[in-house]
């Protein structure tokens, strides 16, 4: 493969590296409430429902939730759960704009059970993260 083929090769990779970097700084909504709301850790599972998403992360033994609505900008109420096996729920409620939440508890390595609504939609995980 001669220079020009390697250095063609490289602009249309970089170009679209650059374009995806776009992308991803002018989407809207969902991605911009999340960055703003996240969580420490790794994101371990997502729970999408109606009017929302649940999103959670784990580190060590926490766990971390925040519910995120799907339409950003209009205050409705909104509530993110986490509860530990054989311990009381942690919970963030009110009328919120864009999230709910983060909300962390310390499970070790019990099983939790998380819950998220916007508006009349809900979602409820049973116990997961055993």
């Amino acid at each position: 493969m001669g220079s020009g083929a390697i250095r063609r090769r490289f602009a249309l990779g970089l170009a679209v590296l650059t374009a995806s970097g776009l992308l991803a700084v002018a989407a809207p909504g969902e991605a911009q409430a999340a960055a703003s709301a996240s969580c420490p850790g790794r994101k371990v599972r997502t729970l999408p429902f109606s009017t929302g998403t649940v999103l959670v992360y784990k580190r060590g033994g926490y766990v971390c939730a925040v519910t995120v609505t799907k339409k950003p900008g209009v205050k409705r109420k909104m509530s993110v759960s986490v509860q530990a096996r054989g311990s009381r729920p942690v919970v963030d409620e009110g009328r919120f704009a864009y999230h709910a939440g983060p909300v962390m508890v310390h499970a070790g390595r019990r099983c939790v059970w998380l819950k998220g609504r916007v508006g009349q939609g809900s979602v409820s995980s049973g116990w997961i993260l055993c």
